[in-house]
C-alpha cells in the first residue's frame, strides 16, 4: 500500500464519526481528504491571528482545542466551544470568506489535518452534494451555541455547571469525558463564571455525594442524583 493510501486509511478511520465526512461516498471522501496534510500542535499553542484561519481549514484528529473570545476592555475570557476529534475550524471562514475574530488554544498536544481554504472551496464547487454535510455539522453547532446562550442568559451558575457536567457524560459508559481533567479555570470559562465560584460549587457537589474530584480527574459517582438536581432546579424556576 502506498504512503498516500495509508494516510487516507488512517484519516478515514480516525474521522469515522466526524459529522462532516461520515456520510460522504468513498470517492468523495478520498478526494476530500487528499487535500489535507497533517500538523502537530503542542499543548498551549495559541492561534491569535484571525488571518491564519482565513487561509486554512482544520480538522482535529487528536486532542482538545478551545475556541474562545476575550473582552478587550476587562480581559474576561469565555469559551464558545471545546473542540476535539472530528471537529473542524474555521467553518465561518469557509462559508463566507470573511475574517473571523476568534481565538484557539490547545489544551493537549494536538494532531490536526489542514487544507488550503481556496482548494477546499474549489472542491465543494466540484462536489456540491457535500454541502449537505457542512449544513449538518453547522446545524449541530448552532444548537450547541443556542443552548450555551440560553444557559448564560437564564440559568444561575450552579445550574450551568450541572448542565455542563451532564452534557459531557458518555451515554454508553456513563463516564464524564472531555472536561473530566480540566482545571477549574477552564471549566469556569465554559460557563461564563470564575474559578473561585466554580471551586465553591464543586465543594457543594462533593458534599452532595454525586461527584468525586481528585487532583487530575473528576468522576460522576451518582448520575441519577445529578439528573435529579437539574430537574429540581427546572421545577423551582418554573414557579
Amino acid at each position: 500500500m502506498e504512503w498516500k493510501e495509508k494516510k487516507l486509511v488512517k484519516y478515514i478511520e480516525k474521522l469515522k464519526n466526524c459529522a462532516l465526512t461520515k456520510n460522504m461516498n468513498q470517492d468523495s471522501l478520498n478526494s476530500f481528504l487528499s487535500l489535507f496534510h497533517e500538523e502537530s500542535w503542542p499543548k498551549n499553542t495559541c492561534i491569535l491571528c484571525p488571518e491564519k484561519l482565513s487561509y486554512h481549514f482544520y480538522i482535529i484528529l487528536d486532542g482538545r482545542i478551545k475556541m474562545y473570545q476575550v473582552d478587550d476592555l476587562n480581559g474576561k475570557e469565555i469559551t464558545l466551544f471545546l473542540l476535539t476529534t472530528g471537529d473542524v475550524f474555521d467553518l465561518y471562514c469557509l462559508l463566507d470568506g470573511n475574517k473571523h475574530t476568534v481565538y484557539f488554544e490547545c489544551l493537549d498536544n494536538a494532531r490536526l489535518i489542514s487544507a488550503p481554504m481556496e482548494d477546499l472551496r474549489a472542491w465543494l464547487d466540484e462536489n456540491p452534494e457535500n454541502y449537505k454535510q457542512i449544513l449538518v455539522y453547522a446545524g449541530r453547532h448552532l444548537r450547541l451555541l443556542e443552548n450555551f446562550v440560553s444557559d448564560i442568559t437564564f440559568a444561575d451558575i450552579s445550574t450551568r455547571l450541572l448542565n455542563l457536567l451532564l452534557r459531557n457524560v458518555n451515554e454508553e459508559s456513563q463516564n464524564l469525558e472531555l472536561i473530566n481533567d480540566l482545571p477549574n479555570k477552564e471549566i469556569a470559562s465554559l460557563i461564563g463564571s470564575t474559578r473561585a465560584v466554580v471551586n465553591r460549587h464543586f465543594q457543594e457537589f462533593k458534599e452532595n455525594g454525586f461527584i468525586e474530584i481528585s487532583r487530575k480527574n473528576m468522576v460522576i459517582k451518582n448520575l441519577k442524583l445529578l439528573i435529579s438536581l437539574i430537574a429540581d432546579k427546572k421545577n423551582l424556576n418554573s414557579y
